[in-house]
């Protein structure tokens, strides 16, 4: 494992071409065994959003990881990371840039609509399901902040489409912290009713405030695609609105689920996610709730922390998976 996690180190020193280094896309996903496709595809709504997929070459997959990024990140630089360590444990992954995301269509960094997300997921991994190779597969989502969020309400869109879902410091609530004072977000509500896509929120770098190791903090301040302005009017208010309808319906989550949160995030809240595996009425539910961490758990960490993470998220995954691949058949009979 470590020799994984040693892949998300980057350099103080350098701005690589790619997350990893130097080394080029097609021979480093030769190193590691992965076939990785990547392509703009035509959404039902009208819109061109980019996908990627990363499958093991060796071997066939497990189950399907169907991956959500957050909020000003997209599907590749460091986020690609995560998707490769899920590959190297045996595992297919899947994931698209989010509308006003990565290279994807719309403005980057505006979000109008959480339900037109929501719809964009839903449509791409239905078809990466509905695949032939793929149909007999586990299914399992996995977000990060706005990620998590969303994977909730794709398990509400279509509560027995997955078999279960890993939440990284899901976004049911933004941490109080991040929401501006009572009469700033009264004032840039009523703004935002004429300049939905201004830029003026005031705060700091989200990577700041999410990523603890200084090393990776550089990696991710040097990611081409992420969007590093000020939030948007419009996009801040539909995320409050969103989570707060969302902190009200945690308790008719019941899919199978892992819910993971540094107890030091102070961009989402970790006593929400306390909340959703208290009142969440999946028979299979579990908590990791880890001492020090920041929000940016697998991308952000040090590596010690990092292979902790990996560690409860891999043998999570297992048991389950195992529970639904079908008995050996009896070599006698």
């Amino acid at each position: 494992m470590s020799s994984v996690v040693g892949t998300l180190s980057g350099s103080a020193t350098e701005t690589p071409p790619f997350p990893w280094g130097h080394t080029p896309e097609e021979e480093y996903y030769a190193s590691k065994n992965i076939t990785h496709q990547s392509e703009f595809t035509k959404f039902p709504r009208g819109v061109s959003l980019f996908t990627q997929s990363w499958v093991p070459s060796n071997r066939p997959p497990k189950a399907l990881i169907l991956m959500v990024h957050g909020y000003g990140n997209d599907s590749s630089w460091v986020f690609q990371n995560t998707a490769i360590l899920f590959t190297e444990m045996g595992y297919a992954a899947f994931a698209l840039d989010l509308y006003g995301h990565g290279r994807s269509e719309g403005l980057l960094g505006y979000i109008p609509g959480v339900d037109n997300l929501v719809e964009d997921c839903a449509f791409y991994f239905n078809s990466v399901k509905n695949r032939a190779a793929y149909q007999n597969l586990p299914r399992f989502l996995y977000g990060e902040s706005l990620g998590g969020a969303l994977c909730l309400l794709l398990h509400f869109e279509n509560p027995t489409g997955y078999d279960g879902a890993i939440l990284m410091a899901p976004m049911c609530k933004i941490s109080e912290k991040m929401v501006p004072p009572w009469p700033v977000e009264y004032a840039l509500r009523f703004i935002a009713r004429w300049a939905p896509t201004l830029p003026v929120v005031p705060t700091t770098d989200l990577v700041d405030k999410s990523v603890k190791d200084p090393a990776k903090r550089i990696l991710a301040k040097n990611n081409p695609h992420r969007y590093a302005g000020k939030p948007r009017l419009g996009t801040v208010i539909e995320l409050l609105r969103v989570t707060a309808s969302l902190e009200e319906k945690l308790k008719d989550v019941s899919l199978p689920f892992i819910v993971l949160h540094g107890n030091a995030d102070v961009v989402t809240e970790p006593a929400v996610s306390t909340f959703l595996y208290e009142t969440a009425k999946s028979e299979d539910k579990t908590l990791r709730i880890y001492e020090g961490m920041l929000h940016s758990l697998i991308q952000g960490e040090p590596d010690e922390n990092v292979a902790i993470i990996l560690n409860d998220i891999s043998s999570w995954l297992d048991e389950r998976v195992q529970c639904k691949s079908p008995p050996e058949e009896d070599s006698a009979s």
